[in-house]
């Protein structure tokens, strides 16, 4: 019998934990059921793999980075949205990096599509209404911004920018400086 108090909804949310402390890839349901103090045979009444998990963690994260998106993009155009909506992703990466390697995790359609991932293109597409920009040339600008964006914090995250001046925050400012001239002065087809 499962230890009284544990769900799934528990469980995703320790293995969201369990992902920023030790990393996304160390989450399984062994190391969740180590975590409770349980068999592991007693957690599979709530998830049905270490997969399963996984990608509960990867709807959390999606779930919660949308919901900082959709706050910060409030009332905001033009380069303050692009702004707010890029600093979306790098600070959630910075206090959740197991959660934020967690949204990038490859999901079925069906899931896909029931996720949170449809919030995330209509914020940037949100954004992009700022530069005017027709299809299919705002599909080109999603890409590249959710490029940036995420190469960027992943690179940060790695420890890429940390060995050399200036720093990067600095570099982030002028990325998105770069970004919103781009934007004003999208290129012709």
């Amino acid at each position: 019998m499962a230890r009284a108090g544990l769900n799934a909804e528990r469980l995703v949310r320790a293995g969201a934990e369990l992902a920023d402390e030790a990393g996304f890839d160390q989450v399984t349901v062994s190391a969740l059921a180590r975590r409770f103090d349980v068999k592991v045979a007693s957690l599979y009444s709530h998830v049905k793999s270490s997969q399963d998990l996984r990608t509960g963690i990867a709807l959390l994260a999606l779930e919660e980075m949308a919901d900082r998106g959709d706050a910060a993009l409030a009332g905001r155009a033009g380069k303050d949205a692009l702004a707010a909506l890029a600093d979306v992703y790098r600070d959630y990466a910075r206090e959740h990096p197991g959660r934020y390697a967690a949204a990038r995790l490859p999901l079925d359609p069906a899931t896909a599509a029931a996720s949170a991932g449809g919030r995330h293109a209509r914020m940037t597409r949100a954004v992009l209404r700022g530069y005017d920009l027709a299809e299919p040339e705002s599909t080109h600008a999603v890409r590249l911004l959710g490029s940036v964006f995420h190469g960027y914090v992943d690179l940060e995250l790695a420890g890429g920018f940390s060995h050399s001046a200036p720093d990067s925050q600095e570099s982030w400012s002028r990325i998105i400086d770069a970004l919103d001239a781009l934007l004003r002065n999208w290129p012709a087809a």
